[in-house]
């Protein structure tokens, strides 16, 4: 039997060709399939079988169908140009279902199959998104727009009314970042900062201030003596006192009598007095009475006056009482300078700010009065004297509780005087102040004053104030004022 042809049966074949290898990939075994479909299909047609013509998927199964070469990949040994034209037409690639993929009836949705054979791909299963899933994420992200917007606002008016420092207050107590180079290390270094060291440091160089001479120092008095208060006088009792008088006399009256009886000072005419006139006078009196007694007169008027031109000679001018007073205010801040701070709930009462601004003034104290809608803060720096009595003024003697109507000469001169500055309320009556009072906040001794002279300010916020007091690093006393209670 020739085992060149194919059997004309269906069933096991055993010759050469039916002992099909496991094709390499499913185009392989598809062709193989087909091969054997077909002499099956021609075997029965030979034999006269049923006119029931083949389906279209089968149609081409009656084409030869070459060997597949292992080595070239392609059916029988084939080439290109083998059989004379450039490029052979290559063999369609079929489906799964048995249609070419370039035909009509090509299956948009199912892949060809390039994997090992036995192993099929499973087919990726639909998900359906829930109904109303990308609804509820558009309004959670126009929820999370609504609410950035709302905390940029309430950011807005907050920087506005100057808010955002009272729920942020530690910015007030940060502390600077340290410098590049220290100030003590200027002479020392050359550069701005410390990244050549030790190579940058100038120890040996010929403007090094390290030399082979030894400096001495000025020397400085300690600071505590000039806070030592001066020694006073002994205590005496009245009778001591009036001893020590009446031996000072004595010793006076005894060295101008020396000097008269030397002859170097005439001798001073007797003091007649009405008590005395009868027994210094004597018989002129009894002459003539009336004329010693006006004579008396006229001398007692000359004594008085003589006294009292030599007390006005010691008396002092107006300008030598403020030179006096202002050398010794200057005296008593040379031995250190004291600051005050104090919180006042409201200044509605006109004079009230007009004693802050006055005593200021006169005692030499230099700071800034600042004026709030909420409270008012009075910083004061100067002498430990000038200190204590401007202290006991504003604790002690003004009474915070005193409310008097605005001052008419204001309002006839035009002066802008904030609503929550005058003395009445929106319907013309005098505000309460029964609950208005001045608070201690701080008391100490500082290295030098920050305030050239005595001022007051009007703030409406509270950054206004900070920025104010932050020029002379004071911001800190705001905070303080506002979490003390008052």
């Amino acid at each position: 039997m020739d085992r060149s042809h194919p059997s004309s049966g269906l069933g096991p074949r055993h010759d050469a060709t039916s002992k099909v290898q496991k094709p390499e990939s499913a185009a392989d075994r598809m062709a193989a399939l087909k091969a054997r479909v077909a002499a099956a299909v021609g075997s029965a047609k030979a034999k006269g079988g049923l006119n029931t013509p083949l389906h279209p998927a089968l149609a081409d199964l009656n084409a030869p169908v070459r060997p597949r070469d292992s080595a070239s990949g392609t059916a029988g040994g084939w080439r290109p140009g083998q059989d004379g034209t450039k490029f052979a037409k290559k063999q369609p690639m079929m489906d799964r279902s048995g249609t070419a993929l370039d035909g009509s009836r090509s299956n948009p949705y199912l892949e060809p199959v390039h994997g090992p054979a036995g192993k099929t791909k499973q087919p990726r299963e639909l998900i359906f998104n829930p109904k109303g899933k990308y609804i509820q994420q558009a309004n959670a992200l126009r929820r999370q727009a609504a609410l950035e917007a709302l905390k940029k606002k309430i950011a807005e008016d907050s920087r506005r009314a100057g808010l955002d420092e009272d729920r942020d207050v530690e910015k007030a107590y940060a502390l600077d970042a340290p410098p590049d180079l220290e100030w003590w290390d200027e002479a020392l270094v050359d550069g701005k900062d410390y990244s050549n060291v030790p190579q940058s440091l100038k120890l040996t160089t010929p403007d090094s201030i390290i030399t082979l001479y030894i400096q001495h120092p000025v020397a400085i008095e300690p600071p505590q003596e000039k806070q030592a208060p001066e020694m006073k006088p002994m205590y005496l009792t009245p009778k001591e006192q009036q001893k020590l008088r009446r031996q000072r006399r004595m010793m006076e009256l005894k060295e101008k009598q020396a000097k008269i009886r030397l002859g170097l000072e005439p001798a001073p005419p007797p003091k007649v007095k009405k008590s005395n006139l009868m027994r210094v006078l004597g018989e002129e009196a009894v002459k003539d009475p009336t004329a010693v007694e006006a004579r008396v007169n006229r001398e007692i008027a000359e004594r008085f006056e003589k006294h009292m031109a030599a007390n006005d000679e010691r008396k002092l001018t107006k300008e030598q009482r403020h030179e006096k007073l202002a050398a010794n205010q200057q005296k008593d801040a040379a031995k250190g300078i004291h600051i005050l701070v104090l919180k006042i709930n409201s200044l509605a009462n006109g004079q009230h700010r007009y004693k802050i601004s006055i005593n200021a003034t006169q005692n030499g104290i230099n700071g800034i009065c600042i004026m709030h809608p909420k409270f008012c803060l009075v910083i004061a720096e100067g002498g430990e004297h000038s200190i204590n009595q401007y202290k006991k003024l504003l604790l002690r003697r003004i009474d915070w509780t005193e409310a008097l109507p605005s001052r008419e000469r204001d309002v006839a001169q035009g002066t802008a005087v904030r609503e929550w500055l005058k003395g009445e309320d929106e319907k013309g009556q005098l505000k309460d102040l029964s609950t208005n009072k001045c608070v201690l906040i701080f008391e100490g001794e500082i290295k030098a004053q920050s305030f050239k002279k005595w001022g007051s300010k009007v703030c409406e916020t509270d950054q206004e104030a900070r920025e104010f007091l932050a020029l002379r690093k004071m911001d800190n006393f705001w905070t303080q004022a506002k979490n003390t209670p008052s």
